[in-house]
């Protein structure tokens, strides 16, 4: 029923998703600078 298309960008929403609620609880700011660059 889904697309290969719309499966990946599901997960990839997800993803965003999880380091978003994640990244700062478990990283002090100065490691997760770089992990918004990359997004």
């Amino acid at each position: 029923m889904f697309s290969r298309r719309n499966i990946t960008m599901f997960i990839l929403l997800g993803l965003l998703a999880a380091c978003g609620q994640k990244g700062p609880l478990y990283l002090p700011e100065e490691d997760a600078s770089h992990i918004t660059i990359e997004d």
